[in-house]
């Protein structure tokens, strides 16, 4: 896989931000080329051993479902964590190939991408956030971005233990 470029194809707020989300997106598919199956379940550091390649994969797909269709859209919470698992999503991720968990995070990508496009940025989530402020949409890009980005670093350093492999 080839990660698009992070220049925006037009200066316009929407372009740059879901520009840059698409690139962390795709910056978090990379890492993940070539990776063995087994490799993509190893739990490498001590003290974070739900931190594997699926884990991380599988969050970031619960992650975006969270922010887009339980706050943004208020729709019933159907995500695999509990109250008693709040990680649920990166301990069960070891049952599942990694090129399926990035198959379903690339085609929830392209319905998120259209639920963007279809939705002004002004507007306001239907669920509130633990503050009680009903965050934009715009917002939620930026969040999303963020959360992206920072496990893009979880994924270089696994990445680099595994198999040795660095990279951009």
């Amino acid at each position: 896989m080839t990660r698009i470029d992070d220049t925006p194809s037009a200066w316009d707020e929407r372009t740059q931000l879901t520009t840059f989300l698409d690139y962390a997106r795709d910056t978090a598919r990379a890492k993940c080329e070539g990776v063995s199956a087994e490799n993509a379940r190893k739990s490498l550091l001590p003290g974070s051993p739900l931190m594997t390649m699926c884990g991380v994969i599988n969050h970031l797909r619960w992650v975006e479902y969270h922010w887009f269709q339980v706050i943004f859209l208020g729709e019933e919470n159907r995500g695999p964590w509990t109250e008693e698992d709040p990680d649920r999503e990166m301990r069960i991720a070891v049952d599942f190939p990694l090129t399926q968990l990035l198959g379903e995070y690339a085609e929830q990508s392209a319905r998120y991408r259209d639920l963007v496009a279809g939705n002004d940025l002004d507007e306001r989530a239907q669920r509130a956030v633990r503050n009680g402020l009903r965050v934009d949409l715009r917002w939620i890009l930026l969040h999303l971005t963020e959360e992206t980005a920072r496990h893009n670093g979880h994924l270089d350093i696994l990445r680099e233990m595994l198999d040795g492999t660095t990279g951009d």
